[in-house]
């Protein structure tokens, strides 16, 4: 006999009520709006001509809470935006090629994502599947995940995407602050040649969180798995054994038709990196995300194939890698797996099959394809590619100069992207041969949100002295709601300097105007385009029966750009005289358990003891210096006098 699962009491939807309450309109929770609203630079009404909207907006902005109200009274669905409205002019132009790591391949026409969307929305409401209803995407970059995301986005229900990596306690930690209807997932994930056992992992995470009503597998590598009560093949919901509209007593039109939505109804929840303990997650609306994610398309788009080189976890990837490109009516690329197989010149290889003109990946990818290329022979330059922007973290000089010499044939343009996941993703893209152009882009220029540094009192810093970096214009893209424990965190982005978007960000500027971003004001570091909390990284190294105390910051690296680095004091029970190449060993592997692979620090340093002669900020620093990128991976001794030394005292 099969087990049951525990079954669990769901609260309705809160947003599913709003909207019945309120006749189809959703609103954010009263907030007082901050001071001093400006309003957005009028560009934006170009952005929003490229919508469709079921019913027109009243007014492009108003103030009011946060960065005030985009596109009120407007209707309108994610999903006929992507695909829908292509379908008179463009039914057979190819939306997506796929690759998967094994090399197998897919191309789906507008037509045929169309087709399939409009399947699984229909399953979806078969399931009970409704407006503000959540489902979680424990998925590959596969174009199953595609289907998905838009299928929710037709039927208004909101998704969240749970990285394929995820060990299971932190799969498990996001699944019950979550509380999806359903969970698709799949069998198995190809990853890095090998083949992760997604399912099992999210089985044993299941267990922990009842609310989660239907499971909805993907097959994409054939092993076998345990099968559950609401175990569900995608295959069989979507393919020709599925029930017929006239056996489920239902119209086939409403099962698949689309759902008109408020422009800020929320369709994506994004986590961010923890905040003490507990997760925060983001909240994006239909309209207000897609106008975003289609300015930021129109200024990185060449007319050609679109690729965005990352995982379906960055949020980059969702954004500005499937629904800008999508939007518009281009012709997507997505690959699976890493770069480097199952040769090191998969990049090249891709580039090349599909003519792609335009490329979005993070620097640490880039720096990683660099090291490959200097072990392989001389590869080819690609005439097609015309665009590579870099996002998540900065991009140095050298490696701008490394990419336009090794794929541009032409004149190859390097932009140099900065965003957050707060505002769906990008927002400010340089040229990196001239970076004082700021975001100039001729036609295809983003809407201004007048980017500032500003110190501690909020006013405007001189350059070559670091500050806060502030947005004093709104931004469409903005988040419209978060959750979590301690979602004050992200409400502070408003309270910092009121009357600006308060990043959190620390940036200078020089003479030129051009603007380096330096690194996080909150204890959380961009690690190859991820947040990672080093609160967190410290809190699960002093939970190891290892160690007593434990310190984490981060420094330059070479191939990541920024990587972690832990100093820890020992607990007396590991003895006199530890293996400290098993305790390194032992401490990252429970780091990555728990947090993941990036979280992992690269450098471990062992110290006898921490003193008090040192603030935090002075003995991370101080740690940073002392763990030298020659001895990555090594575990190394030092005392609190070399601590002391090297912090200069």
């Amino acid at each position: 006999m099969l087990p049951t699962p525990r079954p669990s009491p769901r609260r309705p939807s809160i947003w599913a009520e709003r909207l019945g309450q309120r006749g189809g309109r959703w609103d954010m929770p009263d907030r007082e709006p901050y001071p001093g609203s400006t309003p957005p630079d009028p560009a934006w009404a170009e952005i929003a001509g490229l919508i469709d909207f079921d019913h027109p907006y009243a007014a492009l902005w108003t103030p009011g809470p946060r960065s005030g109200r985009w596109f009120a009274d407007a209707m309108a669905n994610l999903s006929t935006n992507c695909i829908d409205r292509h379908l008179v002019d463009g039914a057979d132009r190819v939306a997506l090629h796929w690759e998967g790591e094994p090399g197998d391949r897919r191309s789906l026409t507008y037509a045929d994502l169309h087709q399939q969307v409009v399947v699984l929305t229909r399953a979806l409401r078969g399931m009970g599947v409704g407006v503000g209803d959540r489902v979680g995407l424990h998925l590959g970059w596969l174009p199953e995940t595609v289907v998905a995301m838009l299928a929710c986005a037709r039927l208004g229900a909101i998704h969240a995407v749970l990285p394929a990596p995820l060990p299971i306690e932190p799969l498990a930690d996001r699944l019950g602050a979550l509380d999806l209807k359903v969970l698709f997932t799949q069998d198995g994930a190809w990853r890095h040649g090998t083949v992760l056992p997604t399912k099992a992992r999210a089985d044993e995470a299941l267990l922990a969180s009842g609310s989660v009503e239907h499971t909805i597998v993907v097959r994409r590598t054939g092993m076998d798995v345990a099968w559950f009560e609401g175990d569900r093949w995608y295959h069989d919901i979507v393919g020709p054994t599925r029930r017929t509209p006239a056996e489920s007593g239902e119209d086939e039109g409403d099962l698949g038709a689309p759902v008109s939505l408020p422009a800020d109804h929320p369709i994506s929840i994004v986590p961010l990196a923890t905040k003490g303990g507990q997760p925060v997650s983001v909240l994006h609306g239909a309209a207000t995300m897609l106008a975003g994610a289609l300015a930021v398309h129109r200024r990185l788009r060449t007319g050609g194939v679109f690729w965005c080189a990352g995982d379906i976890s960055w949020a980059v990837t969702q954004f500005h890698g499937i629904y800008g490109p999508l939007a518009y009516g281009d012709t997507a690329v997505m690959y699976e797996g890493t770069l480097d197989q199952p040769a090191p010149t998969r990049a090249w290889e891709i580039i090349a099959r599909y003519g792609v003109e335009s490329m979005v990946s993070t620097p640490s990818v880039m720096r990683t394809v660099r090291g490959w290329a200097r072990e392989l022979p001389e590869v080819s330059r690609i005439p097609s590619l015309l665009r590579v922007t870099t996002a998540g973290e900065p991009v140095e000089s050298d490696l701008a100069e490394w990419l336009t010499q090794a794929f541009g044939a032409k004149d190859l343009q390097v932009l140099d992207a900065w965003g957050q996941l707060e505002l769906s993703g990008i927002v400010r893209v340089m040229d990196t041969a001239d970076p004082g152009l700021g975001g100039a882009g001729g036609e295809t220029a983003l809407p201004d949100c007048d980017l500032d540094i500003v110190d501690a009192a909020g006013e405007p810093t001189p350059p070559g002295r670091a500050g806060e970096a502030v947005l004093r214009l709104p931004w469409a893209g903005t988040l419209v709601d978060v959750e979590g424990d301690h979602a004050d965190v992200a409400q502070s982005h408003w309270t910092r300097h009121p009357g600006c978007y308060a990043t959190g960000d620390l940036a200078s500027r020089d003479e030129r105007g051009h603007i380096a971003f330096l690194g996080r004001t909150d204890g959380v570091v961009s690690i190859s385009g991820q947040l990672v909390s080093l609160r967190e990284v410290r809190e699960v190294l002093e939970d190891h029966p290892y160690v007593s105390a434990a310190e984490v910051t981060w420094r330059k690296d070479a191939e990541l750009g920024r990587a972690l680095v832990a100093a820890v004091v020992l607990d007396p029970q590991v003895g006199p005289d530890p293996d400290l190449d098993e305790v390194a060993v032992g401490l990252m592997n429970a780091v990555r358990e728990i947090m993941g692979g990036l979280a992992r620090p690269r450098s471990l340093l062992v110290i006898d003891r921490f003193g008090d002669e040192l603030g935090r900020l002075e003995r991370a620093r101080a740690i940073a210096t002392l763990a030298t990128p020659d001895r990555v991976g090594a575990p190394r001794e030092v005392t609190w006098s070399q601590v002391l030394a090297a912090a200069g005292q």
